[in-house]
């Protein structure tokens, strides 16, 4: 193992342990890397590849500190990586929003406050009939988060956030080449809204995975 792997290894051992937990902060460097046995070289580069993925925040002239650990802010490194994806791999991303954003749909539909409903009604009736492919996709990102925040699943709905990347770009091609994509989108918002609404989970589950399926057979279709 590399000095600077096991440094990390060694790191997260004291925070999974609880001899860490969220908000304390780490020995001076001399101190620690005296106790874990580590070169300061060695901590240093395991705090700085840390600190990326968002376990540490190292505050200058403070400090190291263990970071809340929320899923938000965990996964905040996959948005990162996705959008390294090759475009072969879109359908693959598709698959798995085709797999959780429905269940988180259907959570919802016993969650969801009425003054949300409102709220996801105003923003689709803003939108009007015609709305730009742009406007679209803004009003469906906002749309979906919306509802996958009421699921009150925090892993959940940072998972799809960081996925949302390329499949926001499948949306906004298949917007710009497919003819009915405009309507056929605003038609599968409201049939969803009406489901949550009802308190209906399985029809909720339903209209998110066929709103999901048309894009991804879309896309299997330009292949």
């Amino acid at each position: 193992m590399a000095v600077t792997d096991e440094a990390i290894e060694k790191i997260k051992g004291m925070i999974v342990s609880g001899a860490l937990r969220p908000g304390d902060r780490l020995p001076k460097e001399s101190e620690l890397a005296a106790e874990l046995g580590l070169s300061r070289n060695s901590l240093r580069e395991a705090v700085r590849a840390l600190s990326l993925i968002r376990i540490l925040d190292v505050r200058q002239g403070d400090g190291t500190y263990v970071t809340s650990l929320d899923p938000q802010l965990l996964l905040e490194a996959l948005s990162f990586v996705v959008d390294f994806h090759r475009d072969d791999t879109v359908l693959e991303f598709l698959a798995v929003r085709r797999i959780l954003e429905p269940a988180a749909t259907a959570m919802a539909s016993t969650r969801i406050t009425e003054a949300e409903l409102d709220t996801l009604t105003e923003q689709l009736d803003a939108l009007g009939a015609a709305p730009s492919v742009e406007e679209l996709v803004a009003c469906d990102l906002e749309f979906h988060r919306g509802i996958v925040q009421s699921s009150g699943n925090s892993v959940l709905c940072s998972l799809l956030d960081g996925l949302s990347g390329p499949t926001t770009r499948a949306r906004i091609w298949r917007g710009l080449t497919q003819e009915d994509a405009v309507s056929r989108t605003l038609h599968e918002h409201r049939a969803i809204l009406a489901a949550l609404r009802d308190r209906d989970a399985e029809a909720a589950r339903s209209w998110a995975t066929v709103h999901i399926a048309s894009v991804e057979q879309w896309l299997r279709s330009t292949l």
